[in-house]
C-alpha cells in the first residue's frame, strides 16, 4: 500500500516522489511536500476583446474578418457563434459556425453577444 498522496489535480493514485516534489505520471502535475492536501485552482480565465469573461455555452460575435487556413472561405465580421466551448491552447474557443463547420477561434477576435 502506497503512503504517497494522490494527485490533487486528477486524483491519480500513481504518484511518485522526486526529491522534494511529488509528481503525477498521468497529468504531469508537480507539487511540493508543503502543498499536500491543498487543491490548486489553475482555472484559466478567458476574456473576449472587450475584457468580458467567457464561459462554456456563451454566444459570441466575430469582430474581424478571419481567413480560414487551407480554404478560400472567410468568417465575416458580425458572424454570431452560439454555444462555444473553452479549450486549452492558442485557439481557446471551440465552436461550430453555420455554413462553415467546426473550428477553433482565438478569444481576442470575438466579443460576448
Amino acid at each position: 500500500m502506497s503512503t504517497l498522496p494522490s494527485c490533487p489535480k486528477c486524483h491519480s493514485e500513481y504518484t511518485y516522489e522526486d526529491g522534494l516534489l511529488f509528481i503525477c505520471p498521468e497529468c504531469a502535475h508537480e507539487w511540493g511536500r508543503d502543498n499536500v492536501g491543498e487543491v490548486e485552482d489553475n482555472a484559466r480565465v478567458i476574456k473576449d476583446a472587450n475584457g468580458n469573461v467567457l464561459q462554456d455555452g456563451d454566444s459570441v460575435v466575430v469582430i474581424k474578418d478571419l481567413k480560414i487556413k487551407g480554404s478560400s472561405a472567410v468568417v465575416k465580421v458580425g458572424t454570431k457563434v452560439r454555444n462555444i466551448r473553452l479549450v486549452e491552447g492558442d485557439h481557446d474557443i471551440d465552436c461550430k459556425i453555420d455554413g462553415i463547420g467546426a473550428m477553433q477561434l482565438k478569444s481576442q477576435f470575438v466579443k460576448k453577444a
